[in-house]
């Protein structure tokens, strides 16, 4: 069984003749822990109340463990209780608030309610913001009360028990949900060979240097998870509302905490779906003034650093670190951001240029090396190990010109057993406080030793590259990854 199931507290809170899905009480699923066994049903949990220990709390903490999607999660439930756990989604909420009032010409003159079901705003101007809403809290029924003003505010969010819906709220629900469950999902027992679902996202308009496997490297990933039955399906940002047809999600495209990228993998996450990378990993890495805190907590050896503002002395800087020295941006990627500095001047200069992006910035010792290492490690363990050699006439792999081309140095992949064993010690060091996900750590072997310049979420993954030497067994070691999650 993969279809639909709803769980309510008392039968009339949902009767089995509104909807076509059956529909059980918290209580009764809560007592009957083989009631779907060998089953994966997707439920929506309709309890009145989501509060800790509550039975609607219990019967989603135990539908996670039992293997059931369940809408919505416990961390959504915790998340939802009260604004300091969710203030982060606010900035990115209120945006699409406020766009939507200013194209309907909406200004309030009070405070003023919004009840979004599924997705669904009740009030349809509100449409996209409604979207987004449920794109960060996957809840039923949500209301948001809005504050006027200048600028529209959210002063909370919270969950809404369907037996208080009133005013035509409810028939709005009911068609909300039988929006939501209509879709048809595929059945995996139609199929005679994929066990799984993998997603894949891309994006098909990313330059091939910048994303981390290109459509090629992914039509090769296609073709080696059909031998261990994982139907893998490359996807784009606009499929958004299709991800929980899937097993799990395997991102493939430069990623960014403030665009679709972090949104899918939060969605994944809530979905209880194993998925590379994960949030959490992502805004680990992708801030380098946190990465950096966190590698030197771990004793993980990292370059001279020191982490300035607009108030910092450049002498004091200067000093420590000596001339040159690379100042970064702290959400840079693919050597953008990051700069070389000769003098005090143009440390000046670079540096009040980044402060209007940033209130922090990275400034660290110049270590030049010929080649920089990178080692895959997947779930703790190395994956592969390869070196990159500047561009010529370059201090970094990949040099930018000003007409936006760019060209970057040669590689060469080693065995794991050829590779140093230091090198490979201190990058599973690095990456084992991130998360137990897939990471590509760059190291500088300098005279002074080996330091990790930094730990990647989204590292390369490229066929004839990264795998030159581990071959398809590189492949088959991510796709294990994923079947190990499916199957607990």
């Amino acid at each position: 069984m993969t279809g639909w199931v709803i769980l309510v507290d008392q039968p009339r809170d949902l009767p089995n003749a509104e909807t076509p899905h059956k529909v059980i009480t918290t209580s009764e699923y809560l007592a009957r822990p083989r009631l779907f066994d060998m089953a994966r049903p997707k439920l929506v949990n309709l309890a009145r109340s989501y509060a800790y220990q509550s039975k609607g709390y219990y019967a989603s903490l135990l539908a996670e463990a039992r293997g059931h999607r369940v809408v919505p999660t416990v961390e959504t439930m915790l998340e939802l209780r009260e604004q300091k756990l969710y203030e982060h989604s606010l900035p990115d909420l209120e945006e699409e608030l406020n766009r939507c009032a200013r194209r309907a010409d909406f200004q309030p003159d009070g405070e003023f309610k919004l009840l979004v079901c599924f997705g669904l705003a009740r009030d349809e101007r509100f449409e996209p913001f409604g979207r987004l809403l449920f794109d960060w809290f996957r809840c039923p029924a949500l209301e948001v009360i809005v504050e006027p003003g200048a600028r529209l505010s959210i002063d909370r969010i919270r969950p809404r028990n369907i037996t208080r819906l009133a005013n035509g709220e409810g028939e709005f629900f009911r068609e909300s949900l039988h929006n939501h469950t209509k879709r048809e999902w595929r059945d995996p027992k139609a199929r005679s060979v994929a066990k799984y679902d993998l997603a894949v996202l891309y994006d098909p308009n990313e330059s091939e240097k910048t994303a981390p496997s290109s459509p090629n490297s992914i039509k090769h990933f296609v073709r080696i998870a059909e031998k261990l039955s994982v139907d893998v399906e490359p996807i784009t940002k606009r499929q958004l509302a299709e991800l929980a047809e899937f097993d799990g999600l395997f991102i493939r495209e430069t990623t960014s905490i403030d665009n679709h990228t972090y949104r899918f993998a939060r969605r994944a996450w809530q979905e209880g779906m194993p998925v590379i990378d994960d949030p959490i990993s992502m805004i680990r890495c992708t801030n380098k003034v946190f990465l950096m805190e966190l590698l030197q907590q771990n004793q993980v050896p990292t370059p001279p650093t020191i982490i300035i503002s607009e108030d910092t002395d450049p002498a004091k800087v200067i000093d420590e670190l000596g001339l040159p020295l690379v100042v970064k941006i702290p959400d840079g990627s693919f050597s953008r951001g990051v700069h070389k500095i000769e003098a005090v001047a143009e440390f000046k200069r670079i540096s009040d240029e980044l402060f209007e992006e940033t209130d922090l910035l990275l400034a660290q010792k110049f270590l030049p090396t010929d080649f920089d290492w990178r080692v895959g490690v997947l779930a703790g363990e190395p994956l592969f190990v390869c070196q990159y050699r500047m561009a010529r006439g370059h201090w970094q792999v990949v040099k930018y010109r000003p007409d936006g081309t760019s060209h970057e140095g040669g590689f060469r992949a080693f065995d794991l057993d050829q590779a140093p064993t230091e090198v490979i010690d201190i990058a599973v060091r690095a990456a084992r406080p991130i998360g137990d996900g897939f990471y590509g750590v760059d190291l500088k072997q300098t005279d002074n030793g080996i330091v990790v310049m930094e730990v990647n979420d989204n590292p390369n993954l490229e066929h004839g590259i990264e795998d030159v030497v581990g071959k398809d067994e590189i492949w088959m070691r991510v796709l294990r990854w994923f079947i190990e999650r499916f199957e607990q």
